[in-house]
């Protein structure tokens, strides 16, 4: 018998509706796989009790018939997202014993869908890492090679569906971390247009750059997960009014015709020699699809890494002043004074990485910097904009590139230099400093047998053009379909 926590979110919806199995059995089976593999570090927490009670209600629907899309499919929640009743800790001792009273909204909108929450995953504490290492609760292991980081900041949640965990789980990306660690796993990982999906009750990094998304095995089960949790949120004032199309119809129109942009910029000195190949080879095979190949540049590319590290702890700094030990989070004992309360409880409650970040963001916003630094920033994060809108205009439907310019790195390698560990992200940077749409999909393995992925950028809005042309190259290759364990 197959084992029910392999199964794509479509196939268990399938099986769900055809009374192949109930949702008892497959919540079970993924809490089973959870607990059968928790070296892995993949989950901070897990709740059994409430996932099965839900299971059976969402069984219980099912006799019904119920219409819901993924009512009794077991799904992950990266730890930055709240959970009402349900510890979130943004990894972070500082929020390590935080219960919110209230549910994100991306959260609300999986259980009004019929998901099955069975816990929340690991992850770069505040979301701030490429490699899953800056983590409260320890490294999450890449499945593929446990030596290895998954990427980050999602590497939990990638590494739980990589793994077979769950069918798909949420993560965030902020400047790269759904896409980085989905390229890192061998997973579909989607990061939407800023906007699209509400970041209401989302714990705040960089307010204008985070953006939920799913990880997820295959593309359909991208457009699934994605359809489920868009559209306007009123609590949400960055959440755009926008119709939330039927992403499906877009799933089997090929890549005839279709222009895609490849940026000279995403090839440089660096990227390991394994993942341009596997990019080019991909390359290739969409043009044999009847897909016109052009040449395009983006030449602000190279200040992206510099706008990204003044722009994001710039906001950070604002976002994380609120935790001072006064009204909920660490607190540390036998203070001194109000001074001493505030200095103690973020000093032994912030980790290494979210300290620096603060420090700079701090920095970059004082009186005598302001102007020099983030303004500055800012005015080349507009001209970055620009060159992706000007590539759509004008050359290109969908722009294609690298995800990483390497594949999964050890733990430790790269923990002593920071500068090397933010250019991790060089590729993907850009699309949120745009607020584009953004995917990676598996493309390739290295001679190590470590995932390589691609990455796939479309205008604003346009999420549509993602799915047709990942879905035209899935369909063609295999590379989604192995597993560390093996194959499905």
């Amino acid at each position: 018998m197959t084992d029910l926590s392999t199964l794509t979110i479509a196939e268990s919806v399938t099986g769900l509706k055809e009374k192949k199995f109930s949702s008892v059995e497959i919540t079970k089976a993924c809490l089973k796989a959870i607990k059968n593999r928790e070296n892995l570090n993949s989950f901070i927490t897990i709740c059994e009790n409430s996932a099965i009670e839900n299971a059976k209600k969402a069984d219980e629907e099912l006799s019904k018939g119920s219409p819901k899309p993924l009512c009794g499919v077991p799904i992950g929640v990266k730890d930055m997202i709240l959970t009402k009743g349900l510890k979130t800790t943004a990894a972070s001792k500082i929020l390590s014993d935080f219960i919110p009273p209230y549910d994100a909204t991306v959260v609300a909108k999986l259980k009004d869908a019929g998901a099955v929450i069975v816990g929340k995953t690991n992850m770069d504490e505040f979301a701030m890492g490429s490699s899953n290492e800056n983590s409260f609760f320890s490294p999450v292991k890449n499945p593929w090679d446990e030596s290895r980081v998954p990427g980050g900041s999602s590497g939990g949640s990638a590494a739980a569906v990589a793994a077979s965990l769950v069918p798909a789980t949420l993560g965030t990306d902020t400047g790269g971390s759904i896409r980085q660690p989905a390229s890192l796993t061998n997973t579909v990982g989607l990061k939407p247009t800023y906007g699209r999906v509400s970041r209401y009750g989302v714990i705040a990094f960089a307010s204008s750059l985070d953006q939920v998304g799913t990880f997820t095995r295959t593309v359909e089960d991208a457009c699934i997960m994605t359809e489920v949790i868009s559209g306007n949120d009123p609590y949400d004032a960055t959440s755009a009014i926008h119709p939330v199309p039927k992403w499906n119809e877009a799933l089997n129109k090929g890549v005839k015709g279709l222009r895609i942009g490849i940026p000279k910029e995403y090839f440089i000195s660096g990227l390991q020699p394994e993942v341009e190949s596997s990019v080019k080879e991909a390359i290739s095979k969409l043009s044999n699809m009847g897909a016109e190949i052009v040449d395009i540049s983006l030449p602000h590319t190279s200040l992206a890494v510099s706008v990204y590290y003044i722009i994001a702890p710039a906001e950070a700094s604002s976002n994380l002043a609120k935790y001072d030990g006064i009204r909920f989070g660490y607190r540390a004992d036998q203070t001194k004074d109000l001074l001493d309360l505030y200095k103690r409880s973020r000093s032994e409650g912030f980790g290494s990485e979210v300290k620096r970040r603060i420090a700079i963001g701090t920095y970059v916003l004082s009186a005598g910097y302001f102007d020099a630094f983030y303004v500055k920033a800012q005015k080349v994060r507009s001209l970055i904009t620009k060159d992706f809108l000007n590539a759509f205009s004008d050359k290109c439907d969908v722009i294609l590139s690298p995800v990483s310019p390497t594949t999964a790195f050890k733990i430790g390698e790269k923990t002593d230099d920071p500068l090397q560990m933010y250019l991790n992200d060089i590729f993907t940077i850009p699309v949120n400093l745009a607020g584009l749409p953004g995917m990676s999909i598996p493309c390739g393995f290295d001679k190590n047998k470590l995932p390589i992925g691609l990455q796939l950028i479309a205008p604003h809005w346009r999420e549509d053009i993602l799915f047709q042309t990942a879905s035209a190259y899935q369909n063609l290759t295999d590379w989604h379909t192995k597993t560390p364990y093996g194959k499905l």
